[in-house]
C-alpha cells in the first residue's frame, strides 16, 4: 500500500511552496529519512523526507509546481530500501539477454522538457552533464547549436542513426575505413547558432522573487539615505594577530571581524534607540533587544540568519553563533525561525571584494550596515602620511525615523569602537 508524500508544514503565515527539485527518480530505492524533495519557499529550501524505506512509486508534482501546505507531492512504495519491494517496483521492459539493459535516463526539469520539445530533440541522444548524468539546458543548446552547424543534416544531432553516419571529420569513422584525405582548414569564424540558442530563459525562484518585492518595497516605502566613514582596521588586525590562535585553540572557531562589528554594532545601538526601531503604521516601535541579521551567501540567494539577543553575547559566541549559521545556509538546513525577526543588518560586501556600496535596508528594520573590503591606502596620522588597512562604512537608514545627526553618530560610535577596541571590551 502507498503511503502519499505531503507538503509539510512550513512556519507561521508561510502556506505555499514551489518544487524546486526531486531528488529521486520513479523507481529508485529509498531509505528511510533520505530526502526526497526539495521545496523552496520565500526565504528557505526545505527538503522533504522518506518516513519509511521503499521505492518512489510516483511523483504527483513536477519540478516548478506551487503547492500548498498539505498537497500531494508523490507517493511512496513501503519496502526493502537496498532493493525495493518487488511487488512495488515499476515494471521494466524484458530485453534480449545479449544486450545490455539501457539506462534510465534521470528524469528532466520543466524547462529542459519545454526545449527538448521546442526543438523535436531525444534526451536520450544528448549527454546529461548534471547530476547522475540529469540533463541540463546548456546540453541541450549545445545539442541545438551543434545541430545547427554547417554541415549537419537537420535531425543529425537528435537522431540515433547520426552515431553510425560516417564522421565529417576527417580519419576513419568507427565503422568505415576512409581514404586518407587532406586536413580542411576550419572556417575562420562559425557562424553562430540561432539567438534562441545562445539564450536561457528560467523560471524565477521563489526566493528570488520575494527578495526582488521586499527590496522594492524598501525603496518605495523609506525614505533611504547613505551615509559613509571610514575606519582604520589597524587595532583589529593586531589583536587578532596577538590573540587569535589562543582564541581559537580556547573556543573552537576562528575570531573574524564580524564579532567586532557585531559588539560595535549592539553597544552603537543601545545608545542611539531610533536606528534599532520601525515604523508600525503611526506608531513607532523601540526594540530593546538587539537581534543583528547578518547576511551570509548560501546555494539560493542571499539570506539573512539572526543573531538572537546578540548584545548579550561574548565574542566567542558571536563567532561560533555566525559559523553554525552560515553552514546551516551552505547545506540548506536554515530554518524560518533562523531568518525571522531582525532589528539591524549587517552585510559584509568585502568577501566579493567590493570597495564601496550602498546597501538596502531589509524591511521593516530602519537601517543597515555595509562593512567593505580591507585594503591598504596612505592616511594623515598626526601631521605624517601613513599606510594603513581601512575598510569604508556605509549606513543606509529610513530618513523618516532616523534624523542625519543620528546616522552620522551611530556611524562614528562604530568607528570609534573598531578603531579602539577596548572601548567595547570594557563598555565605554
Amino acid at each position: 500500500m502507498t503511503v502519499d508524500i505531503t507538503v509539510p508544514a512550513l512556519g507561521e503565515s508561510v502556506t505555499e511552496a514551489t518544487v524546486s527539485r526531486w531528488l529521486k527518480a520513479p523507481g529508485d530505492a529509498v531509505a528511510a529519512d533520505e530526502a526526497l524533495v526539495e521545496l523552496e519557499t520565500d526565504k528557505v529550501a526545505v527538503e522533504v523526507k522518506a518516513e519509511s524505506a521503499g521505492t518512489l512509486a510516483e511523483i504527483a508534482a513536477a519540478e516548478g509546481a506551487d503547492v500548498a501546505v498539505g498537497a500531494l507531492l508523490g507517493r511512496l512504495e513501503p519496502g526493502d530500501a537496498a532493493t525495493g519491494d518487488s511487488s512495488a517496483a515499476p515494471e521494466t521492459m524484458s530485453v534480449p539477454s545479449s544486450g545490455p539493459v539501457p539506462a534510465r535516463v534521470p528524469p528532466s526539469s520543466p524547462a529542459v522538457r519545454r526545449l527538448l520539445d521546442e526543438h523535436g530533440l531525444d534526451p536520450a541522444q544528448i549527454e546529461g552533464t548534471g547530476k547522475g548524468g540529469r540533463l541540463l539546458k546548456s546540453d541541450v543548446l549545445a545539442a541545438v547549436v551543434a545541430r545547427a552547424a554547417p554541415g549537419a543534416a537537420p535531425d543529425e544531432a537528435a537522431s540515433p542513426a547520426a552515431e553510425a553516419a560516417p564522421s565529417s571529420e576527417p580519419g576513419p569513422s568507427p565503422e568505415v575505413e576512409a581514404a586518407p584525405a587532406p586536413a580542411a582548414a576550419p572556417p575562420a569564424s562559425a557562424p553562430p547558432g540561432p539567438r534562441e540558442a545562445r539564450e536561457e530563459r528560467v523560471p524565477m525562484s521563489r526566493l528570488r522573487r520575494r527578495a526582488a518585492e521586499r527590496l522594492k518595497l524598501a525603496q518605495d516605502t523609506a525614505a533611504m539615505l547613505t551615509t559613509f566613514n571610514e575606519v582604520d582596521m589597524s587595532a583589529v588586525q593586531a589583536l587578532r594577530a596577538a590573540h587569535g590562535e589562543a582564541f581559537e585553540r580556547k573556543h573552537g572557531v576562528r575570531l573574524g571581524f564580524m564579532s567586532f562589528f557585531v559588539r560595535a554594532c549592539t553597544a552603537a545601538l543601545a545608545e542611539y534607540k531610533a536606528v534599532n526601531a520601525q515604523i508600525d503604521g503611526d506608531e513607532i516601535v523601540y526594540k530593546h533587544y538587539h537581534d543583528i541579521g547578518v547576511a551570509v551567501s548560501a546555494p539560493q540567494g542571499l539570506v539573512v540568519p539572526v543573531l538572537r539577543d546578540a548584545g548579550r553575547m561574548s565574542f566567542a559566541e558571536v563567532e561560533q553563533a555566525i559559523r553554525a549559521l552560515a553552514l546551516k545556509a551552505r547545506d540548506g538546513r536554515l530554518a524560518l525561525d533562523d531568518l525571522l525577526g531582525g532589528t539591524f543588518t549587517i552585510t559584509n560586501g568585502g568577501i566579493f571584494g567590493s570597495l564601496m556600496s550602498t546597501p538596502i535596508i531589509n524591511p521593516p528594520q530602519s537601517a543597515i550596515l555595509g562593512m567593505h573590503k580591507v585594503q591598504e591606502r596612505p592616511v594623515a596620522v598626526a601631521g605624517a602620511v601613513e599606510i594603513r588597512p581601512m575598510m569604508y562604512l556605509a549606513l543606509s537608514y529610513d530618513h523618516r525615523l532616523i534624523d542625519g545627526r543620528e546616522a552620522v553618530s551611530f556611524l562614528v560610535r562604530i568607528k570609534e569602537c573598531i578603531e579602539d577596541p577596548q572601548r567595547i571590551l570594557l563598555d565605554l
